[in-house]
C-alpha cells in the first residue's frame, strides 16, 4: 500500500480554539421530522380539497368527466409538489440544516420531475376532458389557452418550465456551464409565478371554498416569502453587515488558489468549519454569479479563508483577485460540521479538492491528542496542499496523516490503481484497525466519494457515523 506520514516540528494552536465564543448554528432533532410531517399534510389537505369538490363521485360520471377529474388532482398534487421543491430550495435555515444542501437537491430534482409529469398529465387530461365533449382536441386545447383567463400565461409558464427540465437532464446538463444552467434554472420561478393566474382565477379546487382558498393562497405566499427573504434579504443584510473583502490571494498548488479574507463583526456569524458559501466577488463583468467554495480553515472572529481549485469555468477568476476585492455571501451551508461529532476518535478521509472542509474541520474539532486520522488522496505528491498546515496540526494534536497518491484505477475504487488489487475495505482497516468505532468524515469527487464510503460500511462503520456532503451540481 503506496502512503506515508508526514509530520513536523511546527506547531500551531490546538483544540477548539477558532470557535471560542463564537454564535454557531444549532440544529434540533425534531426539525427534519417537522418537515417531512408538514410536506405529508399538505399532500392530504389536496387531496382533501379534491374530495370535498365532488372528486371522487366526477370518477363515476363518465369517461369524459372522469378525464377532467383526474385531470384536476394530478393539476393539484403538480402544483403542490411545485411549491414544495421551490421550499425544498428556498435556503429555509433549519430545513438546509436538517437535511443538508446535497440531500435536498436530490429531492428538489426527484420532486421537481414528478411536478412536471404530473402537469403535463394534468394538460393532458382537461383538454380531454372538455374536448370528448365537443369532439375536436386541438380546438379545444386552442379555446382553453385563448379564452380561459390566465390560460396564456400558464402556457407561456409552462414552457419556462419545460426548458428547466430539459437542461436538468443529466446528459444536457453535462454540456452547460455551471453559470449557463444556473441562469437557465431561474426561470423555473418565472414559470411558477406564471402558473398563479389560471390557478386561483379558473381552479375550481383552488376557489371551490373559503378553506380551499386560504390553503392555497398560504402556501403560495409562504413560497414567495422564503424565496424573498432567505434567497434575496438574509444575504443581502449578511453581506452588508459583515462587509468581508479580501485580503490576500495565495496560490496553494498548481491551479489551486486559496484566498483570505476579512469582515467586521465576524463573531456573530454563524458559521462552522466544513461549512460553505455562495461567494460573488466585485471583481469587474461577471461578479453576479454565485459560486459555492467551502471554508478551508476554520473561521475566527475577524477572518474566513476559502480554497478553489481551477476547473476551467469562472474558478480560474479567482487567482486574479486583488486584496481589497469586496464581496458577498449567501449562506452559511452545509451539514459537514462538528455537530454531529460524538466525541472519541475520527478519521476524515479527503480526495482532490474535497481536503478544503477536512482542513478547516481537523483544526477546529475538539478531538482528544492523538485521537484523529487524515487520508488525503491525491494524484501525486505535487498535487497535495495545505501540507505544511497539516503537518503543523499533526505536530500539535498527534494527528496521524496519511498520503495516498496515484493515478486513479480502473475500477471503481478509492485506492489508486498502484493499490488497485486490494480490497477497499481491507486497506482502510490496515490504514485505521479501529475505524469501525470512528466518526468518519468524507469529501471528495462524487464516484470517489461513492468509493469511499462503500469501504468504510463495508468496514463496520454505521451510516449514522458516516458524515458527508456533495458539492457538485
Amino acid at each position: 500500500m503506496p502512503h506515508h506520514s508526514s509530520v513536523t516540528a511546527q506547531i500551531r494552536p490546538a483544540g477548539p480554539t477558532p470557535t471560542a465564543g463564537r454564535a454557531l448554528p444549532t440544529t434540533r432533532r425534531w426539525w427534519a421530522d417537522a418537515v417531512g410531517s408538514v410536506t405529508g399534510l399538505s399532500m392530504l389537505v389536496v387531496v382533501a380539497l379534491w374530495v370535498s369538490n365532488q372528486g371522487v363521485q366526477n370518477l363515476g360520471d363518465g369517461v369524459w368527466a372522469a378525464a377532467r377529474a383526474l385531470g384536476r388532482i394530478t393539476g393539484l398534487v403538480s402544483a403542490d409538489l411545485l411549491l414544495i421543491q421551490v421550499l425544498l430550495l428556498a435556503r429555509i435555515p433549519w430545513v438546509e440544516r436538517s437535511y443538508g444542501q446535497d440531500r435536498l437537491a436530490r429531492w428538489h430534482r426527484l420532486v421537481g420531475f414528478t411536478s412536471f409529469n404530473l402537469m403535463v398529465a394534468h394538460l393532458v387530461l382537461i383538454t380531454l376532458g372538455y374536448a370528448g365533449s365537443v369532439g375536436r382536441f386541438l380546438g379545444e386545447l386552442w379555446d382553453l389557452a385563448v379564452d380561459a383567463p390566465g390560460m396564456l400565461l400558464a402556457f407561456a409558464g409552462t414552457g419556462m418550465l419545460i426548458m428547466v427540465v430539459v437542461t436538468s437532464i443529466r446528459a444536457a446538463r453535462r454540456r452547460l456551464r455551471y453559470e449557463s444552467w444556473h441562469l437557465l434554472h431561474l426561470y423555473a420561478y418565472l414559470g411558477v409565478g406564471l402558473a398563479l393566474p389560471h390557478q386561483l382565477w379558473t381552479g375550481t379546487d383552488f376557489v371551490s371554498s373559503t378553506p380551499a382558498t386560504v390553503y392555497w393562497w398560504t402556501l403560495w405566499g409562504a413560497a414567495a416569502a422564503a424565496i424573498v427573504w432567505y434567497r434575496l434579504g438574509v444575504p443581502a443584510l449578511r453581506s452588508a453587515r459583515h462587509q468581508l473583502e479580501v485580503t490576500a490571494v495565495v496560490a496553494e498548488g498548481p491551479g489551486v488558489t486559496s484566498v483570505h479574507l476579512r469582515g467586521r463583526h465576524l463573531d456573530r456569524l454563524p458559521v462552522r468549519a466544513g461549512q460553505f458559501f455562495n461567494w460573488r466577488f466585485r471583481s469587474g463583468p461577471g461578479w453576479s454569479r454565485a459560486h459555492p467554495y467551502s471554508l478551508s480553515a476554520a473561521p475566527t472572529d475577524s477572518s474566513l479563508r476559502i480554497t478553489v481549485k481551477n476547473l476551467g469555468d469562472d474558478s480560474a477568476l479567482v487567482a486574479r483577485l486583488r486584496p481589497g476585492t469586496k464581496v458577498l455571501i449567501e449562506g452559511p451551508y452545509g451539514r459537514l460540521t462538528g455537530e454531529s461529532y460524538r466525541g472519541g476518535r475520527i478519521t476524515l478521509l479527503g480526495c482532490g479538492v474535497g481536503i478544503t472542509p477536512l482542513r478547516a474541520l481537523l483544526e477546529e474539532l475538539p478531538y482528544p491528542h492523538g485521537a484523529a486520522t487524515l487520508v488525503y488522496r491525491v494524484r501525486s505528491d505535487a498535487d497535495i496542499v495545505f501540507r505544511a498546515e497539516l503537518e503543523a496540526i499533526a505536530a500539535a494534536r498527534g494527528v496521524r496523516v496519511v498520503y495516498v497518491p496515484g493515478r486513479r484505477a480502473d475500477r471503481a475504487s478509492w485506492l489508486p490503481a498502484t493499490a488497485a488489487h486490494l480490497s477497499d475495505a481491507a486497506a482502510l482497516r490496515a490504514i485505521v484497525p479501529d475505524i469501525a468505532t470512528n466518526d468518519v468524515y468524507l469529501c471528495g469527487p462524487n464516484a470517489w466519494m461513492d468509493a469511499a464510503t462503500a469501504a468504510a460500511t463495508a468496514a463496520g462503520v454505521p451510516a449514522r457515523h458516516l458524515h458527508s456532503e456533495r458539492f457538485s451540481w
